[in-house]
């Protein structure tokens, strides 16, 4: 069985990818939205190319990330957020909607949409996987998304 080269040489200058940022819980999503810009530009994405934005909250990830598929000419669209378990079911109902909800934009359209959205049971787990230094989510999300577009690029180069 062949093996896809999804390592082959891969031009970085021309990809474009959104991030968009939920407000809630910004001394949070500030982190991991540097670090996703930081990982996006490691890997050789032009300034220019990578389109920030923010929603009101995690919740209304999914639809915003629509927003951006629907409006830019991106490759990938990452999505960043936190929710934080409380006293109420609300936790639940947001990680459910906002997992579903890109869980569907991956299935229904061509662009893939990394999950950066953290869901804890406080504040501390929060702020240690935003940290530059103990492994930010918001990069990791980055590289899954470049990953991904690295996937399709080589099924296409398969396929033709």
């Amino acid at each position: 069985m062949p093996e896809i080269d999804q390592k082959a040489e891969f031009d970085w200058d021309n990809t474009k990818v959104a991030v968009v940022a939920a407000k809630w819980n910004s001394f949070i999503t500030d982190e991991m939205l540097k670090g996703a810009v930081s990982a996006l530009k490691g890997r050789g994405i032009p300034e220019k190319n990578i389109y920030t934005m923010r929603c009101p909250g995690s919740f209304e990830l999914p639809l915003s990330c629509m927003y951006c598929i629907d409006n830019l000419d991106v490759d990938a669209v990452i999505a960043i957020g936190v929710v934080i378990r409380g006293g109420t079911p609300h936790f639940d109902y947001v990680c459910d909607a906002v997992t579903r909800g890109i869980t569907d934009l991956n299935l229904n359209t061509s662009i893939p949409v990394a999950f950066g959205v953290l869901t804890t049971d406080n504040v501390e787990q929060a702020v240690a996987r935003a940290s530059l230094e103990k492994g930010n989510k918001g990069a990791e999300a980055a590289i899954s998304a470049c990953e991904m577009i690295q996937l399709e690029k080589a099924l296409q180069r398969v396929k033709d």
